[in-house]
This record gives structure tokens, sequence and C-alpha cells, in this order.
């Protein structure tokens, strides 16, 4: 057994594999130790915020200490967050449409462009050909620029008790800045918000977890009926085998995507559980396994070891336990890591199409697609919502098949080098 462990552990397929999956176990089991917040726990009003860093700005101007910058490109940096290249194009175009000629417009000056656009701009003209969406996008565009080369900064009022007048109570300088350390409320969003406003990452590493349940009870429920059906059918043979064949003919002949979304579909919204999941893709994925198995133990049922056992007088669990099961159990474990990894693709495929798991229960990788899906995120451009849950799948798989690709040079004659 040590050796064996050895000549695995010397695989370098089964080491990258290996290392990627208790990386990515390691995340699961720790960062909810870090990060408490429930997974499905709605933190932002609005959907797909961008990930990065969010600081309270109520916080931010009442922070204990304000400190004077006076960077050089600080002002460059403010009118670029405002007026970036396309919005300038857009100005172009509007003023060109307006009668403008293009060589009175240069775009590159951004005080010439703003003193020609408040010259020209009127939400109210009438410009031949423009959507109404158009038009809103200039208005909201040009309400944007106002004291875009404003050198003063903002006063801060508040009113009068007892006249109702606006008071000012105090300013913010476009040089003063605040340390994030001293802002009371900041919030570290790495993969942004979904469409319900749920912290992305907080959602994946919950669903990563449930999707690697699913995947366990299923591969287990499975490689155990495979196992099973196939020892017998392949040692006892005759009458046996051919029903236990019949039954996995059956089973091969019925696509097993059709029927899983068959049986899902049956079981209803409010039943379908995470586990309830996995359970009906172990039922409906265990032929191949069975198949394989029978294969391998039809080759060894006659040879001089089993042969030897069945004069001895021993019974046929205890042959197939003791005599022909070690024989065959490198093989079973390679057929569980597989089975593991095909559960979590399957889960996800029923997810997709909207028959996975009931969402009000636990996140899945199929389930994060699916809302993704749901709510246009790859149309809007929001990759967060959906490109880490790929990556992650493709990561769990990849890492399995390495292992199980690892396991087979090792156990395979001749693969071996």
């Amino acid at each position: 057994m040590k050796h064996t462990l050895q000549q695995v552990f010397h695989s370098g397929k089964f080491l990258v594999g290996f290392s990627i999956f208790v990386a990515m176990m390691l995340i699961v089991i720790v960062y909810p130790l870090i990060i408490t917040d429930p997974p499905l726990g709605i933190i932002a009003q609005g959907t797909f915020f961008p990930p990065g860093i969010y600081v309270n700005s109520f916080d931010s101007i009442n922070a204990p200490t304000t400190y004077t910058l006076n960077l050089s490109n600080a002002e460059t940096k403010r009118i670029e967050s405002k007026l970036d290249k396309q919005s300038r194009l857009d100005m172009q175009t509007w003023l060109e449409a307006d009668g403008i000629p293009a060589d009175q417009i240069d775009i590159t000056n951004t005080a010439k462009l703003l003193d020609l656009w408040n010259k020209n701009y009127d939400p109210k003209k009438d410009i031949p050909g423009m959507t109404n969406a158009k038009q809103q996008y200039y208005a909201r565009l040009d309400v944007s620029l106002k004291g875009l080369l404003s050198t003063t900064g903002e006063i801060l009022a508040a009113p009068n008790t007892q006249t109702g007048a606006l008071e000012q109570i105090g300013a913010v300088n476009q040089s003063d800045y605040v340390n994030i350390s001293q802002v009371a409320n900041v919030r570290v969003l790495p993969l942004g918000t979904d469409n319900f406003g749920r912290d992305v990452l907080t959602e994946l590493v919950k669903a990563t977890g449930v999707s690697l349940e699913i995947g366990l009870v299923a591969g287990i429920i499975a490689t155990l009926i495979g196992l099973t059906l196939g020892l017998l059918g392949g040692y006892i043979g005759g009458l046996v085998d051919d029903l236990i064949m019949f039954i996995t003919n059956l089973f091969t002949v019925i696509p097993p995507l059709v029927l899983l979304i068959l049986l899902s579909f049956s079981i209803g919204q409010e039943r379908r559980g995470a586990v309830t999941i996995a359970v009906v893709i172990g039922f409906t994925s265990w032929v191949w396994t069975a198949r394989a198995v029978r294969a391998q133990v039809a080759s060894l049922r006659n040879r001089d070891h089993v042969n030897l056992s069945k004069i001895s007088g021993h019974s046929i669990v205890h042959i197939i336990l003791a005599d022909i099961l070690p024989y065959v159990a490198s093989y079973v474990v390679m057929a569980f890591i597989l089975q593991i990894a095909s559960a979590i693709l399957a889960e996800a495929g029923l997810s997709i199409i909207g028959l996975g798991p009931r969402t009000s229960d636990v996140p899945t990788l199929g389930l994060m697609m699916n809302w993704a899906l749901v709510y246009e995120a790859e149309i809007l451009g929001d990759w967060w919502a959906y490109v880490p849950v790929i990556v992650t799948i493709a990561l769990v798989t990849f890492s399995m098949n390495l292992m199980n690709t690892g396991l087979d040079q090792v156990f395979n004659p001749a693969l071996r080098d």
C-alpha cells in the first residue's frame, strides 16, 4: 500500500490535479470562516456592481483626518473619468449633426470642446435621425459635464434648525484625501455583485462547496450501483448477468440528459434540493461503471486464485470481496473520480435550463450560470457574473481528470514508462 501511494504521488499529472483540488477545497473551508456573510445575502441595491473596493461616501466625508495631496495628474484623471475618448467622439457626432464644421471641433482640447458644447448643445433641439434613447444619453452626458473644469471644491451645507435656510458647515477641496484605513465602512468586492445584489465571490465559494457535495453524493451512489451490478453480473453470469445487462442496456438506450430532465421535472421545484438532485444524477449515471466493472470481473472469475477459493468452499460474497474486488479497486477509484466530475457537469446542465436545485435554498455553480443567463449578464458585458463560474467548473473537472489520468498511468501497465 505504501509503495502504491508513493507511485501515485510521484505521478506529475496526479500531483498537479490533486494540488488544484486541495487548493479549492481549502478556499471552500477557510473563506466562510473569514467572511461570515450569508452566501445569498443581498448587500447591494442594484444589479451587477463591478468588481472593486467600495468606500462609504458618508464616512469618507466624516473621516477623522483630511490630508492634502497636490498630485500633478489628479485633474487629468478627474476629467477623463467623466469625459473619456468615447464621450468626446459622441460629442463630436452631435455637434456635426447640429451643423458645426468638423474642422472647428478639436476633441483633444478639453477646454475648447466644452466651450463649443456649452454654446451649442440644447436638449430641446430635434436632431434628424437621432433616437429618443440617444437624446436621453446626451442629456445625461451634458449633466455630468457641468463644472468639470472648475477648480473650486464642493460646499457642504445643512439646514438651519430655526430658519430652515441652508448654512455652510464645511467644504471638500479638490486636493483633499482620506486614508482608506480611517474610513469606517469599506467593502472589497473582488468579483462585484450579481443580478440580485449579492457578493459574487462569497456566493461562488459556497456554490463550489455545494456542487462538490452534489458530485460526491452522486459519485458514491453511481459508483456503488455500478460496482455492485458489475461484480454480480461479471462473476455469477448466467441469468443474473442477462438480467443485469438487460437493465444496463435499457439505461444505455435512453440518453442520460433526457432521463435527468424528466426525473427533475417530475419531482417539482419545491422538492428539488441539492441532495435530491445528487441522488437523481447518481441513479442515472451508473451504467458505464457497471459495464466496465463487469468486463473486468468476467476476465478475473476463472483465475487460479479464484478457482482455489471456490474449491475451498468460500461463499460468493467472500470470493467477490476478497478475491476479485482488490483487483478492480484501482479502476473503481478512477471511475469514482470521473463520476464526481460528471455529476458536477450534469448539475450545471440541469440548472442552466431551470431544473436544478431550488433557488431559495443554496447556490450551486449551475444556478449561478442560470441567473447570469436569465438576467443577460453576457449581453450587458458583466463578465464577473459568469466567467468565474465557468473557470471554477473548468478547474474542478480539469483537476479530477488530471488525477484520473495520473492514476491510470500508475495502475495501467500499458501506460507505464
